[in-house]
């Protein structure tokens, strides 16, 4: 074997531990060396996006009534949502729940809503989690679509009569057994816990009313808080435009 060629072959073999310890270089076909990132590194990028992603969700907070351009149109039942704000995927007090695919975040497009709706919701949640302070995040489930409008059946479960213009938006009860999930019967819904959530919104004079459902024992004015069929895993609140 000539010599030169003996000397490539033993530095080839030589570099070969360091390549398979997650090592420094590779080389192209033009035999250009150039860094290559160690195979903990790549795996760790990923989750380090989406854990800054996370801290950024969690430190948004709602603009104030004089920076806020959203407006509700019409009604919650007959109504448009202009410049509507996306609700983040969670917050400090709360994790999205998508309940027609049941996992969590909730799709982008199924939560928007008016700047005063978002206001009212980071505002209760915050008061019930300092009542709560050991409490799971609360659940939020359907807010409006992107420009609002019609939200029915064709969107998934049973659909929406409202949440059409931006004052809509669906919280679902905590549960007896502490999991992040909707309740699946009212058996399972935590009363004490739903109740003191009621009663965090109902004290908002922004909030117009509270749906809540027949079976789960919930209480408070008449005129404000309301039992209704399908809302024995969520409450539904609506605030009162600007």
């Amino acid at each position: 074997m000539p010599k030169r060629r003996a000397i490539a072959i033993a530095i080839a073999v030589a570099a070969v531990p360091a390549a398979l310890a997650g090592g420094a270089f590779a080389a192209s076909q033009d035999d250009e060396v150039r860094p290559v990132r160690p195979l903990a590194l790549q795996a760790a990028a990923p989750v380090a996006k989406q854990a800054a992603a996370q801290a950024q969700a969690r430190a948004w907070t709602p603009p104030p009534a004089s920076e806020d351009r959203s407006r509700a149109i019409g009604k919650p039942n007959d109504g448009r949502l202009r410049n509507g704000l996306l609700l983040p995927a969670e917050g400090r007090d709360f994790k999205t729940f998508d309940s027609i695919l049941e996992r969590a975040p909730s799709r982008e497009w199924r939560r928007y809503g008016t700047g005063r709706l978002l206001r009212v919701v980071y505002g209760a949640l915050r008061d019930y989690r300092e009542a709560n302070p050991d409490a799971p995040r609360v659940l939020v489930g359907d807010l409006s679509r992107p420009g609002g409008g019609w939200f029915g059946r064709e969107y998934g479960g049973l659909g929406h009569a409202s949440h059409q213009n931006g004052l809509d938006i669906d919280l679902y009860y905590p549960r007896r057994d502490g999991r992040q999930r909707k309740p699946a019967r009212a058996s399972q819904v935590d009363r004490r816990s739903a109740q003191e959530l009621v009663d965090a919104f109902v004290a908002r004079p922004e909030v117009r009313y509270a749906f809540v459902g027949l079976n789960v024992g919930l209480t408070g004015p008449a005129e404000r808080v309301q039992r209704l069929p399908h809302h024995d895993d969520h409450i539904h609140i609506r605030v009162l435009p600007p």
